[in-house]
């Protein structure tokens, strides 16, 4: 496993990041339990969650499997860089979600007590939340890094401008302020190359990103287009709409000898700001499969083809659509 740091801090985390989110819904707790194992075993030390995974509101099942895995010790908790997630509904009552002070605390120690562990090694803010003052929204973190409930702070998609904003106030504040941001991020998905990547590489954000392969469109759909899931009518809509590209990605995937997939994440490893893509494997299988993108090195006229294939906006703002 390859290590680095986590944005501008002294962290060092995997570069594959293990996502949790098919826990529970998707994968069943025996089966998350291996996964996990089979993750440390492999040397990634990455894993993110949030309250809200499992999908049924305020009971937060999968950070309830991530407690009870690591409620079985072995080194497991002390092996693990955990993060989780703060923002999403945890009940239909006032304050039980957004970003106020009231509800960071709160669902804080909330998360602590279903992973059963004293602290969170990087809690991100899920969403903007346009209502919350930033000096309110530090002031609860703050709190919470002084208590040692939390150790670094994140964001989850968020706007270039709202990092600039966030950390020129912790500064203010002499706070170390994000350090990571979670985007919407893969070949067929560029646009935080505009002004997301260039705040954190400025503001030193490590970047982490989600969705790596689009939803399953780049891990090679057109051979399994009929199977699960790819077989929804979305699916198939979104799979009509990008044939040429995905015909011309698969057959480059072909040439090169790689599976599709690992191609995809090889090429988000190639890109300066990303820290760690975050793979959600709902099977050991898929989990396996993931490790092979960090040995593919990808050539510049590798990477030229697929900003062919899948252009990006042009690389950062302005430059990208002004002179």
């Amino acid at each position: 496993m390859q290590y680095t740091n986590l944005g501008r801090t002294g962290l060092q985390v995997s570069r594959l990041c293990l996502g949790t989110m098919n826990f529970g819904p998707l994968t069943p707790e025996d089966d998350s339990f291996a996964i996990m194992d089979r993750a440390l075993e492999m040397g990634i030390n990455f894993f993110d969650t949030a309250n809200v995974y499992g999908w049924k509101k305020g009971e937060g099942v999968t950070e309830k499997i991530i407690g009870r895995w690591l409620a079985q010790g072995g080194g497991r908790r002390e092996k693990v860089v955990l993060a989780t997630k703060v923002y999403g509904s945890m009940g239909d009552w006032p304050n039980e979600s957004k970003l106020s002070a009231l509800h960071i605390r709160r669902a804080c120690e909330e998360s602590l007590r279903r992973m059963q562990t004293d602290h969170v090694d990087l809690y991100q803010m899920h969403h903007i939340d346009r209502s919350t003052p930033w000096e309110e929204i530090w002031q609860a973190m703050e709190q919470l890094v002084r208590e040692g409930k939390v150790l670094y702070v994140g964001s989850s998609n968020f706007a270039g401008w709202h990092i600039a904003e966030a950390n020129s106030l912790a500064q203010q504040r002499h706070f170390l302020g994000l350090v990571a941001e979670q985007s919407l991020y893969n070949l067929a998905a560029r646009s935080v190359e505009l002004e997301v990547l260039p705040a954190c590489e400025g503001f030193g954000l490590g970047v982490i990103p989600w969705s790596p392969l689009a939803g399953g469109l780049l891990g090679g759909i057109l051979a399994k287009i009929t199977e699960g899931r790819r077989a929804a009518d979305h699916v198939q809509k979104r799979v009509d709409e990008l044939r040429p590209q995905l015909e011309r990605y698969e057959a480059f995937c072909q040439d090169l000898g790689e599976k599709p997939a690992d191609v995809a994440l090889a090429w988000l490893l190639h890109q300066p700001a990303v820290t760690a893509p975050i793979i959600g494997p709902r099977t050991m299988e898929q989990l396996d499969g993931s490790a092979r993108a960090l040995e593919i090195e990808l050539s510049e006229d590798s990477l030229a083809t697929l900003d062919d294939i899948w252009p990006g906006p042009g690389g950062a703002a302005p430059e990208a659509y002004a002179w």
